[in-house]
């Protein structure tokens, strides 16, 4: 199966639409554009369960509130929100309804996802609101976020929101048709049509974000990356195309899944998980963890900074610095002193246990466009076997990866 038949046949998916597709320039709300993209939305939910992730609050508010353009500052930004939101979801119910459908908001911040009971409770959520047949509307809750809590646009909450809810596939919708390989303004830019990795985004040049939002080109890469390289395909179209976007037609830019699909405690690891210290590992340790998916034992660690307790989620660096895993650590910051560098054998026995547990582990690398951290890929195969070798003190060996649709616990 392709990933645009993928696209097609997914029977959860994730539908995000910008603020420029669903407002006009003056900043009102577009009641037209948004019936056309509900009418696109309720024809493929028939049979299909979707979460619709929605931009347009801060953009709808700016109307009633009076203001010319998006303010900068975040106190009217989030009385805009304020403001916005109500006629946002208003509209929305009332499209859906001439659908027969109804819709349930949801707003989230990132404080809702970055810990482990938060996010299992939005995965409930999501799953009774969709067993219920409702059509959830998803947006950041701009009327509390902060620069510090932010998921920083829409397109990445899409993307977070697809692996919560475990989608088949994610659908991003704005005013380009797609990704072009320059400004689609230019008569001889060209439609990238697939990516299946690195190579088919090389020399792809992305605009800057338009004034009613905050995403961009750049944006949607970044959160086709993230979902794509977690293993849901995904397609980036005009809002304009959704009718046909949705249909499974040769629209868009699709993105082929460049990684497995992560279980959920480690895609929260890798992507959600707030961190609160780190260790320093040695090039050992790092070949260890990151090459053979061992777990981290004192041996590997030649020193650790922040303040973190045991169950906390800490950064893995290498030598030169790099955050190379995440994972949950098994000690308290003003344990591991005492206990970095040393092997098992010389430990207290109260202390021979791994620090961070391959099961609680999660590697960081590259990603398609070239920033950020990218999904989990298989570890490769040790000539050596399945243990780790005797002269290893660093590591133990990975145990099983948990189900794919396992909360965090």
């Amino acid at each position: 199966m392709t990933a645009r038949e993928a696209v097609a046949g997914a029977r959860r998916l994730v539908v995000k639409i910008g603020s420029t597709s669903l407002t006009s320039v003056d900043g009102g709300l577009d009641v037209g554009r948004l019936d056309a993209l509900v009418d696109a939305v309720a024809a493929r939910a028939a049979g299909t369960q979707v979460v619709l992730v929605s931009s347009g609050a801060i953009a709808a508010g700016l109307r009633p509130l009076g203001l010319p353009r998006r303010p900068r500052d975040l106190a009217t930004q989030q009385a805009a929100a304020g403001v916005g939101q109500l006629h946002l979801t208003r509209a929305y119910a009332e499209a859906f309804a001439r659908h027969g459908r109804t819709v349930g908001q949801v707003l989230l911040t990132s404080h809702d996802v970055v810990r482990r009971q938060p996010y299992r409770n939005a995965q409930r959520t999501f799953e009774r609101l969709l067993g219920l047949g409702v059509v959830p509307v998803v947006n950041e809750n701009d009327t509390v976020a902060t620069d510090e809590i932010r998921f920083g646009d829409n397109d990445r909450l899409a993307a977070l929101v697809a692996h919560v809810i475990s989608a088949d596939a994610l659908v991003l919708l704005s005013d380009v048709a797609g990704v072009y390989d320059a400004d689609p303004r230019d008569p001889g830019a060209t439609l990238v049509r697939e990516v299946t990795g690195g190579a088919d985004l090389a020399g792809v040049r992305v605009g800057k974000t338009s004034s009613l939002g905050t995403g961009g080109m750049a944006s949607k890469l970044a959160a086709a990356d993230l979902a794509s390289g977690a293993g849901v395909p995904v397609l980036v179209a005009a809002a304009a195309d959704a009718p046909a976007a949705l249909d499974g037609a040769e629209v868009g830019t699709v993105f082929a899944p460049h990684g497995p699909r992560l279980s959920a405690r480690r895609f929260w690891l890798r992507h959600m998980a707030g961190t609160r210290g780190r260790l320093h590992l040695d090039a050992g340790a790092v070949k260890a963890v990151v090459g053979r998916r061992r777990s981290l034992l004192a041996a590997g660690i030649v020193g650790s900074d922040g303040d973190f307790e045991a169950g906390d989620v800490v950064d893995l660096v290498d030598p030169r610095g790099d955050v190379v895993a995440r994972g949950v650590v098994a000690f308290d910051a003003e344990e591991l002193p005492e206990i970095s560098g040393r092997s098992s054998e010389d430990l207290a026995p109260e202390h021979r246990r791994e620090v961070v547990h391959a099961d609680d582990l999660v590697p960081v690398g590259a990603t398609l466009v070239g920033t950020g951290p990218a999904a989990t890929t298989p570890a490769p195969t040790d000539p050596a076997g399945t243990a780790p070798s005797a002269a290893d003190p660093t590591c133990e060996p990975a145990a099983a990866d948990p189900a794919a649709t396992s909360p965090p616990s």
